[in-house]
């Protein structure tokens, strides 16, 4: 079955290792700060202005001032700074974020991402993601396999206006772990009880699929 969200979370959260810095986009990728595995000491930071984000909070937490940049309310680990947009894009422009994860509408076999607009449909615009996909050293993408109509969204070609060219490296969706990989989506991971056959029916980009493909490693929730 599909994976949940709080599923996609996990497994994207076990490409976390110590030290990085890293940046959640809105959506599904902020869910990966309540899935950060014990031992392992990350800072979150946000394109609003703060770095050193902790988990969500719970109600006896909220704090209404302190948000992230898709305005969520958030809790602030200790050791955590603020600073003004503009120095947050200067660490993101610069190289200094180490892993992003982004959500999408789209993603094709050559690494480019559609994720800001959709013609003809109201959009907030594009915030910070076209300056994180290429200022982070490595980018996840982190969505559904397929729109709600059933609409493959790992595609040949992106059909979108694009927010970024040649910049995703791995796609995690609810049925399925990929790698981009010369013009191909490599399977490498499936989600439990997902077979091959139906993720290859969902999905419009060539995919390459090993010999063995093992499920995804995640906690019941």
């Amino acid at each position: 079955m599909a994976l949940t969200r709080e599923q996609m979370a996990q497994r994207v959260a076990q490409e976390l290792s110590d030290g990085f810095y890293v940046n959640l986009g809105i959506g599904l990728p902020t869910l990966v700060a309540n899935a950060i595995p014990p031992g392992v000491d990350v800072l979150l930071q946000s394109e609003n202005g703060m770095l050193g984000i902790g988990p969500f909070p719970t109600v006896d937490e909220v704090d209404a001032d302190l948000i992230n940049a898709g305005k969520q309310t958030v809790t602030a680990r200790a050791g955590a700074s603020f600073f003004n947009s503009a120095d947050s894009f200067a660490m993101i422009r610069g190289g200094h974020v180490d892993l992003t994860v982004l959500g999408a509408f789209e993603v094709d076999v050559e690494g480019n991402i559609a994720s800001w607009t959709v013609p003809g449909k109201l959009m907030k615009g594009m915030g910070g993601a076209m300056d994180l996909v290429a200022g982070a050293e490595n980018i996840i993408v982190m969505m559904t396999h397929t729109d709600k109509a059933g609409n493959a969204k790992l595609l040949r070609r992106c059909t979108l206006p694009l927010t970024g060219t040649r910049c995703i490296r791995h796609v995690l969706t609810d049925l399925a772990w990929l790698e981009v990989q010369d013009g191909s989506f490599l399977l490498k991971e499936r989600a439990p009880g997902v077979s091959v056959e139906e993720i290859l029916s969902k999905t419009e980009g060539h995919v390459i699929v090993p010999e063995y493909v093992p499920e995804i490693r995640c906690s019941e929730v």
